[in-house]
This record gives C-alpha cells, structure tokens and sequence, in this order.
C-alpha cells in the first residue's frame, strides 16, 4: 500500500531505501498482532499518526475509534476484561495521554491486561515549552506493570527486532499474573506519516523470530503449592469440621468447577460473592450460600456461626457484613489464595499460598482424599440463606413499584443463559451482592472492583458488549451514568447492543446509608448531591433508547424487548433515596426475624 497524494510521508533511508516509520513502528504493531492483540481503542491527534495509522492498517487488527480519551480506556478495559486478552490502547501526547490515568489505575488493581500506546514529542523538544507536551516518561507511575521508552525509529533490522521485542514483552508482561497495564511511549520528530508499505513491516517475521509466537503468548506458567505444603493444610483441615470458604471477585472460568469440588470434598459451606463466578452456572451449587450479605447483618448470629477454618479465594467480597464477620473471627485459622499479591485489607489472614487458585483446588481436593459429607453446619448455612431468600422474596412481592432492590431479583428472573451483567459501583453492586439468588443459568458478573470507583462504568460496560457472547446489561446509578455519559458516543459509533438499567434516585443513594446522613445540615450539599438532570435528552443526543418504568412487571418486560432487540436501549427506574433506606432496613429487619427460627445443630 503506497502513500495517499498529498501526504508528506516520513522520508525513505539512504541505505534501505524504507521509512523508519513502517521499519520500526510496523514492526512493532505486527508483533502485537501476532502475540495476541486484536483490537486498538484509538484516540484522534497528529503526534500519533505513526501508530493509529499502522494499527488501521494491519489485517489482524480492528481499531475502535473514540473522540474522548477517558472513555475509550474504560472501553479497552472493559473489552480486555470481558474477553480476558490484552487491548491495544492509544494517545497522542499532551493531557490526552493523561486522560488515560484512571482507567489505567482501574485496570491495575483489577488485573486487566492493557498495552498503552502514548505518542511523545521528541526529546530535542521537552522541557522547552513545546505545545501538547508534557512530562510522560512514567507517566502512570507504580500502575503500570512495565515502562518502556521507544527509541526514535530508525530503518534497521536491529530496530525493527527490538520492536518486536519491546511488543513480545509488552504483551507477555500484561498478561502474566497478576495481569495489568503494561505503558510504552513513543516519541516521533516530523514528518509523522508512513508510508503503509507492508513488505517493510512485515519482512521481520519470519518463522521463529520473536514475535512470531501464537495468540496464546508467552505466559509464564501458572504458580502451584508445594505437595508438602498442601499434605500440612489437609491435614490440619481435617480437623476442622466446622468451615467455610469465601469466595471473592475473580474471573477464571475454570475456578467455580473447581472450587466446588473442594466444598464436597471439605463438607464446607461456599459463600459466593456474584462477582466470583461461582454463584450461578451449570456446576455443582449444592454447598453455594448465596445471602450471607442479608442475615450476617445479625450480630448475635454472627457470633454463633464462628467457624473453625475459613479459606478464601479471590479478591476481598463485596459485602461489609461478610468482612465483618471475618474480622468479628479473626481469631480462626483463615488461609488466603492468591497467585500473586496479598488481598488481606481486614489483617485477619493467618497464611497466603501464592498459588493459582483453579489448581490450587484441585490439588488441596486431591490431597485431602476421602470426600466429608456436609454435616449439620453445612446445612445450617444453607437453610439460613433459604429463610433469608425467602423472607427478602415476599416482602418485595409486597409492592408492586419497581425498587432498587427489587431490579434486581427481576433480572435474576429474566436474564438468560449466557447473559453477563456489569454492576456499577456504589450501591448496584451491593444489591447485586444481596439480592441476586443463586441459579442454573450462567450469568457473567462484572464490575469495577479494582479500585471501585464509579467513573467510566458505561465505557467499560460497553467495552464488555462489544465482545460480549450474550447480551449484556449494566445497571449503573445516575451520578456514575452522568459522570461517563460520553461513554454513550461508542454506542452509536460502533452499533454496539446493551441494555442499561439507570438508577435515578437524584443523588448519591449510598451515602443515605452511612453516618454522613446523620447531618442534615451538610448532607444534601456535600454528600446527597441532586443534580435535577433528566437522562432523555442525553439519550435522543447520543441516539441511545429510552423507556421510563414504573411497576416490577413493566421493568421485566422492558429489560426482556431491549435483550431481544438491537442497538443500545436505556431503562430508567426512579427511586427515592429516604424510601429506598426504609426499604433495604426492612428486609434487613424481616430476615433476621426469619433466621431467628433457624434450627441450631
């Protein structure tokens, strides 16, 4: 492919008669391509052209164009986590690059894997009041997994191999445990434009040289635990009739098969957080307890159900209650497994096997050898999460209005197999936590757990849709939808199809719930925050669909025509923030009094 007329292409080298651009940095994006990375979130400027232009052209490569940096990383990071491979991500130089910052940050402490592309000015102009220029050598500091500072491109073979080595490992790097953003800045002098010329990029891969290697990549193997180690904790485990095992946000599908092995091995109890992947799916549940969130809100019995080990996995749970609870026993052995950092936020960790946990199951299962039946406190667990169940199911059958708590029982209802729903933070994704019962159905849980914020929720979200299998719904609250509501502009750009459920109760409900509320003289301005804003107009703007629901039923059949229809639809469900907090004390209040008449073993 030759220049286009008109274009001042980057000038051929005397010696190779090639441009430095299409030597160096095409070399670059074919590694990419061939270590695994299939799409680019691509951000419009000049100082980029080099690599927006190249990553454009490459066969095995599709480029996601957005017009606002912010969004366009939520959306590679939600697109990198639903498909569970490394995203290609690219700026110009200048605050672009910045913009970048949070969704970076996300992706690190939710282990995602991300390969950020920034453009740079080079170095004869930094430091010198160049325009759009700015200090990026490190620019994402500690949460980035890697830097790395591109030399200037030159036509060599030694530049274009150590391209592809830089891109090799970049990729490698992101996706080895714990996975995460890996950040590689570009600095390029004028003229910015390649020549697009394939045989220049490409003549470097040849069979056998680096970054040749299959869309699997490099991907150190998974760590294990020592057979020594693993014959101590069953032993000690065998003692210990009376346990649990806690499992905490993760995404490896392999791990809730596993895991439940374990449970019918140990005769332990499984509280799956949503976000584990454990809760619903075609494996075995008979040991999941799916409403711990609701009935260890009971001091009194939280205390008597004081277990004798606890084995965690996966990142901290979502609910409080449930911390709480490991903090009220942190006298108990609890054993933390995580293949690589140490997610102990309460200190209540006896011990952490670095070890994937998937296989870490299956050898502790295999090592502990004859199953144990689950005993009267298996079951005692297991009938207070049916009474709590229960008790929540009839007193939301008491109103017929659409409530907060309520969506999502409905969507437990209505969602099909293979759907996923993103939970946004705050409180959806508590109330998924405590509302959404245990099912056959495969539902994929997601959310942004790494540092919980509640920026970029419908970027990521849609992110997630693009590679999506199923349909996807995001429920989302009207502060964080406000926030990213330019995130919309990927909906109509990419003809993307989701159903958004809008959470509107005019303000952070959250804080209703906390201590903050109890002064009113501060609290609507500082923390309740109402905005007063309709979401129609911002969906006629954007091009989305829109429907108001009032009654649970009308929800219901919203939810189920927008899964059955193209395009991206959004259903506003308008809630109360004082009534939504009656509402949750008041299930709260009925499950106690319905576990209160659990039979003690």
């Amino acid at each position: 492919m030759g220049a286009q007329p008109g274009l001042t292409v980057a000038a051929p080298d005397a010696q190779t008669g090639q441009s430095p651009l299409d030597v160096t940095v095409g070399a670059f994006v074919d590694a990419l391509a061939r270590a695994g990375v299939s799409d680019a979130c691509v951000c419009p400027g000049s100082r980029s052209a080099p690599l927006a232009m190249l990553l454009h052209a490459h066969p095995r490569i599709r480029v996601w164009m957005h017009l606002d940096e912010r969004s366009a990383a939520y959306f590679a990071l939600g697109m990198a986590k639903a498909a569970r491979r490394p995203v290609a991500l690219l700026a110009t130089s200048g605050t672009a690059a910045v913009n970048f910052a949070p969704a970076v940050t996300e992706a690190c402490y939710a282990r995602v894997p991300l390969v950020v592309l920034t453009a740079d000015r080079p170095p004869e102009l930094r430091d010198l009041g160049a325009p759009q220029t700015v200090d990026q050598t490190h620019l994402y500091g500690r949460h980035a997994k890697w830097f790395v500072e591109m030399p200037l491109p030159e036509a060599t073979e030694g530049a274009a191999r150590y391209a592809r080595i830089v891109a090799s490992r970049a990729v490698a790097t992101a996706r080895e445990a714990p996975a995460g953003p890996v950040h590689v800045n570009f600095p390029f002098r004028e003229p910015l434009i390649p020549s697009l010329d394939r045989d220049a990029w490409s003549a470097a891969a040849r069979e056998g040289e680096v970054g040749a290697s299959g869309p699997d990549g490099a991907s150190a193997a998974p760590r294990r635990a020592a057979p020594a180690e693993l014959a101590g904790l069953a032993h000690d485990l065998r003692g210990a009739h009376d346990g649990i095992i806690v499992c905490g946000p993760q995404d490896d599908p392999a791990f809730a098969g596993a895991v439940a092995g374990l449970a019918a091995a140990l005769g332990y109890p499984l509280l799956a957080d949503p976000l584990s992947l454990v809760r619903c799916g075609a494996h075995d549940r008979a040991h999941v307890v799916d409403a711990y969130d609701a009935f260890l809100r009971d001091d009194a019995l939280a205390e008597r159900l004081r277990p004798q080990a606890v084995l965690r996995f996966g990142a901290p749970p979502t609910s409080k209650p449930l911390s709480q609870f490991l903090q009220r026993h942190r006298d108990v052995p609890q054993v933390v497994v995580d293949e690589a950092t140490w997610p102990d936020p309460t200190h209540t960790a006896s011990c952490v096997y670095h070890a994937e946990p998937a296989s870490f199951c299956a050898a502790l299962t295999a090592a502990f050898g004859t199953p144990r039946a689950a005993g009267g406190w298996t079951r005692r667990w297991l009938a207070l999460a049916a009474r709590a169940r229960a008790a929540m199911t009839a007193r939301l059958a008491e109103d017929d209005e659409a409530s907060e708590p309520a969506v999502f029982a409905d969507l437990a209802a209505v969602l099909p197999d293979g759907a996923t729903l993103f939970a946004g933070n705050s409180m959806p994704v508590r109330d998924l936590d405590t509302f959404f019962p245990s099912s056959a159905r495969m539902v994929r849980f997601l959310a942004n757990r790494g540092a919980n914020g509640i920026d970029g929720v419908v970027s990521s979200a849609l992110g997630a849709s693009s590679v999506a299998d199923g349909p996807l719904v995001l429920v989302i609250g009207d502060l964080s939808f406000f926030h990213d509501l330019n995130g919309l502009l990927a909906a109509k750009r990419h003809r993307l199809n989701a159903t958004i459920v809008l959470l509107n109760n005019d303000g952070g409900g959250i804080f209703s719930f906390l201590p903050q509320a109890e002064h009113p003289a501060q609290f609507e301005e500082l923390f309740g925050t109402p905005h007063g804003l309709d979401a129609r107009p911002a969906c006629d703007l954007y091009g989305v669909g829109y429907e108001r629901v009032i009654g649970r039923r009308e929800f219901r059949d919203a939810v189920a025509r927008s899964i059955a229809s193209a395009g991206v639809q959004i259903i506003e469900v308008r809630t109360d923030r004082t009534a939504n907090v009656a509402l949750h004390r008041a299930l709260w209040t009925g499950v106690t009094a319905a576990t209160a008449e659990a039979p003690v073993p």
